[in-house]
This record gives C-alpha cells, sequence and structure tokens, in this order.
C-alpha cells in the first residue's frame, strides 16, 4: 500500500528488516508517486515530491519528478517554492536540458515582493546555473546588487561570482557595484563582495588596477576588525570575524603583489595584524598564516618579512601536527628570498627531522638541504649523517645524494669531503647513486696525498661490513688501483699503523666473491681489481699464482660478462713483462661537476645526463642535422669518424695526431695509445680513426639517420668516398635483389650486449651496368630503434661495393624486423622499391651469432 505522509514512508523504511525489504518498499512507493503525478493531484504534489528527495537521498532513482519540481515552484506558495526549488538542485544540474525551464521561473522570482522568495531564485541560481543561464539573467542579478535589502545583496553577490566564473567575459558587469559593494558595513555583504572581487582580479587582469584604488578602504576594515571590542555576533574564540579577516589578506595578497605603492599602503596594518592576533587558539594561527602569505607575496620590506619568518618560526614548536607541517611547507617556499631569516629557525627544523610523523620528516629533510652553506655544513652535514642512521629507507636515497652534493659543494677541505662520503658509504652504501659513487672514485684519483689515508679507510670498513653495495665497490676498486700504497703505508688502528700483506688483501677480496652480498657488478669489481693487484709491486709469486687460479675458476663461469672478463685477465698472465704495463695504475679521469644545484630526491641525479633509454654509452646519434654540410665544394672530406668527432665535440683526426708522452713500457715496447671516447664508439661500428692528413674532398659528409616506428627517414646526399670497414667474417643475408643492383645486409650481435646488433648493409651492381643516386632507407618496429651512419659512396660502379652501417636496439629475445625503401637508378630508368626483410636468426638479440 502507499505511504500517504513523508513521516509514515520514513517508519516503513526503518522498519524493514532487510535492504531487500527496503529497495521493494521503495520500488513500491516510486510507482505510486508516478501514478500520483499523472493524476495531477496539485495537494499531493507537494506530499509527493516531498517523499520523492528522500528517497533520492537515499540513493535510489528519483529524476522522474524533475517537470513536477518546475510545476512546484510555479506555484505561488512559499512553502511549494521552496520545495520545488530545493527538489531542482537536488535533481538537476548545469548539464540538463530540463534547466532551460527553469530560467523564467527564476526571473520571475528575482523580481518577486517578498525578499525569501528572491532568495530562494538566487540559491537555485548560485547552485545550478550553467553558461547560458548566466548570460540570460546577468542583468537581473546585476540589478540586485544594488537593492537596499542586505539580505538580498549578499546572495546576489554569489550569484555574480556564480557567473564570473561560466562566463569570465561578464566581469566589467559587475566592477562599478563592487566598488559600491566594498564599502558596506554589514559583515556578510562585505564578506561576499571580498570574495567576489578576488575572483574577478584572478579572472581578468585588468580588475587589478580597477580595485587597487580600494586598497586603503580595505585596509581601514581590516584595522576596525582587528582593534573591535567583543562582538557576540561576529566573535569565534574571541577574534572578530576571523573569515572576513581571512578573506581581506588573501584579497590584499592580490591587490599589492608587483605593485609597490598598494604594499606599502598595508604594510603598517600587516604589522598590526601579526603582532595583536592571539596565537594560541587555531583561530589566529590560521589569520597569522594567511598574514605571512601576505607578506611573502607582497613588495613588503625586509623588517616585515623576517617577522613573518619568525611567526612560521614560532609554527614550528606548536604541538598541532598541521601547524608544523604548513610552516615548514611554507619555509621551503621562502628559504630562497630571505635565508639568514630562516637560519635562525635551524635548530627548531632539525628537531624536526625527530617527529614521528613523516610527512614532517619528509619536509624538515628537504628544509634542511637548502639551509646547508659554507659556514654551516660541518653542523648540518653532521646532523644529517646522524639522522642518516635512524632514516627510514625510502629517505635514504634522497639523503646520500644531497649530503654528497653538500660535501662537494661547500667542503673545507678534500679529507673532510672524502670522510663524509665514507660516513655515507658505510651507513647507506646500499642507496647511493651510480653518478656519487663515480665522483668518489675521481677525488680519490685526483687526491694523491689522500690516497693512502683512503685505501687504509676503506680497507678497514670493508673488513668489518661488507653488506653495504657501495660501499664494496669504491673500496674494491681503491685497494685494487692503489694497493701498493696500501702495502707500503699500512692502515691505521687505534692510532697505531699496522702493516697489511699481500695475502690478506687476497682473502680480504676472495671473502667478498664467496659471500651472499656479492652481485655480478661486485665480482667483476673484485676480478678487476685481484688482476691489478698481481702486476703491482711486491705482490708474492704465491698470490699471483692464486690470483690466476681464481680467475681461470672464471672462466667457465655462466655469466657471460663474469667469463668474458675473466678470459681476457686470465690471458695476460701470459704476456709475461707486457702485463705491469697494461694494468699499470690508471690515469686521472677528468673532474666534472656532479650536478649543478638542489635536487629533490625523487629527481636523478649525474654528472652525466642519461639519455633514453635506448640510448648506447651516451652514443646516440642525432637525427636533427648535426654536423652541417658547408656549401663550399673545397671543404675536407668528413668520413664516419669525423662525423661522430663533430658528434661530440672533438676531433678524430686532431686526437689522433695529438702528440704524448707517455713513459715505455719494460722491454721497449711502446705502450699502447689511450683509448679516446670517439674511439671507443667506432668500435661499436668496427672502424678505426684514421691518421691526420689535410687532403681535401669534394664533398662533405651529412648526418646521420635515425628511424623508428616504420617511419622512414628522409635521406641526404652522402660523400662520395670514406673509409670502408674491414670485411666482415660473418654471414651475409640477402635483402634484396631486383634492376642490377644487389644488397646483403651482415649482422653482428654484441655478446656483452644482449639487444645492441650492428648491421653491415652491402651494396653492389649485379648486372655490370653502374648503379647511381642511391639512397637507401630503413624503419623498425616501435619496440626498436635504429640507427644509421651515412652510406660510403651513393653511385655503386662494377666490381666495387659500398657499405652503410646501422645498429638496431630491440628488446632482448625478440626478432629483428626491417622495412627498406630503396631509390636509384639503373640504366638510366629511375627505380623505387620497398621490400620488408625479416631474414635474420632469431637468437641475434640475444647476443648469439
Amino acid at each position: 500500500m502507499p505511504y500517504y505522509n513523508l513521516k509514515a514512508l520514513i517508519k516503513a523504511i526503518r522498519a524493514c528488516k532487510t535492504v531487500a525489504d527496503e529497495r521493494a518498499l521503495i520500488q513500491q512507493e516510486s510507482a505510486a508517486i508516478r501514478a500520483s503525478f499523472r493524476e495531477e493531484d496539485t495537494y499531493a504534489r507537494y506530499n509527493n515530491i516531498a517523499k520523492l528527495l528522500y528517497i533520492h537521498m537515499l540513493g535510489n532513482p528519483a529524476h522522474f519528478g524533475q517537470i513536477e519540481c518546475l510545476k512546484l515552484v510555479a506555484s505561488p506558495r512559499f512553502a511549494d517554492k521552496r520545495l520545488g526549488y530545493l527538489g531542482i538542485m537536488l535533481l538537476l544540474d548545469e548539464n540538463q536540458e530540463v534547466l532551460t525551464l527553469v530560467t523564467n521561473s527564476l526571473k520571475n522570482d528575482m523580481n518577486h515582493t517578498n525578499m525569501y522568495a528572491v532568495g530562494l531564485a538566487l540559491c537555485t541560481f548560485a547552485n545550478i546555473a550553467s553558461e547560458e543561464m548566466s548570460r540570460d539573467l546577468a542583468n537581473e542579478i546585476e540589478k540586485l546588487l544594488g537593492s537596499s535589502n542586505t539580505y538580498i545583496r549578499k546572495k546576489a553577490s554569489l550569484c555574480a561570482l556564480r557567473v564570473i566564473k561560466k562566463v569570465p567575459e561578464l566581469t566589467d558587469h559587475f566592477t562599478s557595484k563592487c566598488k559600491h559593494l566594498l564599502t558596506d558595513r554589514n559583515h556578510g555583504v562585505l564578506l561576499t563582495a571580498t570574495t567576489l572581487v578576488t575572483e574577478m582580479c584572478q579572472v581578468d587582469e585588468s580588475c587589478l588596477q580597477e580595485f587597487r584604488e580600494a586598497v586603503p578602504l580595505l585596509v581601514r576594515h581590516l584595522k576596525a576588525l582587528v582593534t573591535t571590542g567583543y562582538s557576540a555576533e561576529h566573535d569565534v574564540s574571541g577574534i572578530a570575524d576571523p573569515f572576513l579577516q581571512v578573506k581581506i589578506l588573501r584579497l590584499l595578497r592580490i591587490l599589492g603583489k608587483g605593485d609597490l605603492h598598494a604594499s606599502e599602503t598595508m604594510n603598517d596594518i600587516l604589522a598590526q595584524v601579526a603582532t595583536n592576533t592571539d596565537g594560541t587558539k587555531n583561530v589566529g594561527n590560521s589569520i597569522l598564516y594567511e598574514t605571512v602569505l601576505t607578506v611573502l607575496e607582497i613588495e613588503a620590506d625586509s623588517g616585515l618579512r623576517v617577522m613573518a619568518i619568525n611567526i612560521l618560526g614560532k609554527f614550528l614548536s606548536n604541538r598541532d601536527n598541521n601547524i608544523r607541517y604548513v610552516a615548514l611547507n611554507t619555509l621551503n617556499k621562502v628559504v630562497s628570498m630571505d635565508t639568514n631569516a630562516v637560519q635562525r629557525h635551524r635548530n627548531t627544523i632539525l628537531d624536526c627531522l625527530r617527529d614521528g610523523d613523516i610527512s614532517i620528516r619528509r619536509r624538515a629533510l628537504e628544509l634542511s638541504y637548502a639551509l646547508i652553506n659554507e659556514q654551516n655544513v660541518r653542523l648540518m652535514v653532521r646532523e644529517l649523517l646522524a639522522f642518516l642512521e635512524v632514516a627510514d629507507d625510502e629517505f635514504k636515497l634522497g639523503m646520500t645524494t644531497q649530503i654528497c652534493l653538500a660535501a662537494e659543494r661547500f667542503a673545507p677541505n678534500k679529507r673532510w669531503h672524502i670522510d663524509t662520503v665514507l660516513r655515507v658509504l658505510k651507513l647507506a652504501g646500499n642507496y647511493v647513486r651510480e653518478e656519487i659513487l663515480s665522483a668518489f672514485i675521481r677525488l680519490v684519483a685526483h687526491t694523491p696525498e689522500l690516497q693512502a689515508y683512503t685505501a687504509s679507510r676503506l680497507y678497514t670498513a670493508l673488513r668489518d661490513d661488507i653488506s653495504q653495495e657501495s660501499l664494496t665497490l669504491a673500496a674494491t676498486w681503491v685497494i685494487g688501483e692503489y694497493c701498493d700504497i696500501l702495502l707500503e703505508s699500512g692502515i691505521v688502528e687505534e692510532e697505531q699503523t699496522k702493516p697489511v700483506t699481500d695475502a690478506e688483501l687476497v682473502d680480504l677480496l676472495v671473502s667478498i666473491l664467496d659471500s651472499a652480498y656479492a652481485n655480478f657488478l661486485i665480482k667483476q669489481f673484485v676480478l678487476a681489481a685481484i688482476t691489478k693487484i698481481s702486476a703491482r709491486p711486491g705482490i708474492s709469486a704465491a698470490q699471483q699464482e692464486r690470483i690466476g687460479s681464481i680467475l681461470g675458476s672464471y672462466t667457465t663461469h655462466p655469466d657471460l660478462e663474469l667469463q668474458q672478463r675473466a678470459v681476457e685477465f686470465a690471458s695476460l698472465f701470459s704476456l709475461g713483462e707486457l702485463r705491469s704495463g697494461v694494468l699499470e695504475r690508471m690515469p686521472p679521469p677528468e673532474l666534472k661537476a656532479t650536478v649543478l644545484g638542489v635536487v629533490s630526491e625523487n629527481k636523478p641525479v649525474g654528472s652525466t645526463q642519461t639519455g633514453k633509454e635506448g640510448d648506447l654509452l651516451g652514443d646516440e646519434i642525432s637525427s636533427n642535422g648535426a654536423g652541417a654540410a658547408p656549401v663550399n665544394g673545397s671543404a675536407p672530406a668528413r668520413t664516419n669518424e669525423d662525423l661522430l668527432a663533430e658528434i661530440f665535440g672533438s676531433s678524430a683526426s686532431t686526437t689522433s695526431a695529438a702528440p704524448t708522452s707517455q713513459p715505455t713500457l719494460p722491454g721497449g715496447a711502446a705502450p699502447a695509445k689511450k683509448p679516446s671516447t670517439i674511439d671507443d664508439i667506432l668500435g661499436l661500428f668496427d672502424s678505426t680513426p684514421p691518421a691526420a692528413t689535410s687532403s681535401p674532398a669534394p664533398a662533405p659528409a651529412p648526418a646521420a639517420q635515425t628511424s623508428s616506428a616504420f617511419s622512414l627517414p628522409q635521406a641526404r646526399s652522402p660523400p662520395p668516398a670514406a673509409a670502408q670497414p674491414a670485411a666482415p667474417r660473418l654471414t651475409a643475408y640477402p635483402a634484396y635483389e631486383k634492376n642490377g643492383l644487389k644488397i646483403t645486409l651482415t649482422p653482428q650481435p654484441n655478446a656483452a650486449r644482449p639487444g645492441v646488433v650492428n648491421i653491415l648493409a652491402r651494396f653492389q651492381a649485379s648486372a655490370g651496368q653502374p648503379v647511381t643516386g642511391l639512397v637507401f632507407q630503413a624503419a623498425v618496429p616501435k619496440s626498436q630503434q635504429l640507427q644509421m651512419l651515412p652510406m660510403s659512396n651513393p653511385n655503386v660502379n662494377p666490381g666495387s661495393v659500398e657499405t652503410q652501417q646501422m645498429r638496431v636496439i630491440a628488446p632482448p629475445g625478440s626478432n629483428i624486423r626491417l622495412r627498406l625503401r630503396i631509390s636509384y637508378t639503373s640504366g638510366g630508368t629511375p627505380v623505387q622499391d620497398q621490400v620488408d626483410f625479416a631474414g635474420f636468426p632469431p637468437n641475434l638479440t640475444s647476443g648469439g651469432s
């Protein structure tokens, strides 16, 4: 049976014992309401809408009552209007087409003689007005802003705020009215007017100059609120209308930003608010916080800024975690404005590192990084190291980076710098970035006076703890490189120098190999270290033989990299006197800054910015025309090596021709030339840099090509001649043979780097006649990357072979697929063809041949 009033319906729903019973009851009542709507019963409509809104509040569909709400709004009874407008606000939104039917009712009620009916219309408009409705009723809203009734003016201000948000270009309609509203004495009107003006200034910058003239008026309002006595109507915890104070402060912040005159006008009142507001309660703290933000945003004098920062310092000692978090967050933003003022609260900030709330610890940590300078670096780093011992794991990576950066930037001397990094390696060696570790090794290499000290400290630390990966790597490298210094000077323990034997060094490194902490990288470092130790003076024959046997045991290791290193190192033992020259101490690497500026713990840091995932050792070949071709035909010839040299900012010819002074190896053999970056890159392409020459060539080389995702690059004019690479001893796969042109592709996988395959394309004229104007383009699927060097010669003569180097980077184990586009002229006939090639064996990207 249907329930004929809201009270009975609520009682029946509450009496339901199960959800199913409640759902059945609501469906039954909804059906009865729909039937009643069809009977057009005016008296029952009010009761039905009331029940329908309750059903809607329970989460059940009630959209079928939208039109009935419109009929209620049209009723002359105030109770019907109130319920109808309530239903419209609940059941409609600005995207409903039915909303267009409400516009006329709103317009009529905005001109109603009853102010409460006007209030209902304004309240509904402010909640559901769409852009179209805002344009239609903007003039009505503007009229009501000038009403003599404060109740209507207040609600009209909120409606104007809705209009501006929906239609920003109507802002100028309300400018003059808003200036008048700011002079109102009613707190409600003044609060809504301030909110409206704030939105207008944010939406339209042209309003800023208009309302900057009202700054003295706003200052008077704020002064009246600060100095007024008790007012029961507006008092909140002893403070007069804190909501209006906050709104005025926010508006002053916008008006004073970038304007010196407006800022000077509000300086005094801001100081007064900051000194007279009680900060013992949350209400006062909210006003103080807004005052601080206003002072820091406007063109305030330095004294006022210091006072604002001192207020934030007081917030740090508050018991409320929310207030402390807000203070730390704000200090992080303003530390660059006045670092000295923030430095006064350094001890309080450091105390926050021990707070139980992780969010406060995180913000305090970020602020501590920004406070480090040359004067306090010892103190700050000591505090950060103490916190590093007990810090959460998620903090450690960022902390180790920031501490090492601070030491690099502000270290008073190199020994302190080395001690600091050593301490970091001991405390959090598993959370140190590779760039920081390499920077430490460079530092040691460039500080010969502290190499014995560093080797001694690292030997002692490694003997005590081999669980920290970065510590193990650093100690292994330093011991292997400078073991002769360590053997000569010994180690310092308890202010006494104790000698170290070669057996102890080898025992320590071998113990690392056998430990559970040794990953493949550590084992590679250890194998390199013991190999270097075997070539240092003072190493007994027994230890050399022991090292040889260790290396021999790894020549059959299942890991390919370890096996390769072991085989190479083991072969050095048969070189006799040449071994000491090959394994002599490395020259100090180039010094360079690790990073510039402060880096957050979520951003990668490094002495070199690593490229994309597919880049090879930083040798990505640019496709944007690196090395533009000169116009003059008498420019010197530029080979592939010259192109790579230009990309990397040096000259291959100059590098190879530069004189060097290196010691002669034992036996009179000249030492091998120190390989350059260009040599390493050319080695990847199976090519060697030529000797220095000054012979000219008629044409320059173009930029290299790069292509992926089957998008074909536009080829440029290749050079007529270039140094041809040595013929590979690998399988050549036919890719194209038509119209007197034969193309074969010879892949060469890289066993040390699965997924990287160098490909040599060879072009031959098979019909006994030349092929001219050859343009060879290639593309790969999206999952792979392709890099191409220029072709040796676009004209293929009979009996000659022209070549072009390519490299494909693919996921290990995937098949390489190429789409080739070839255009050329054969026998005077232009040819353009396209083929898909997938003839390589499937194990290429896995490192197989």
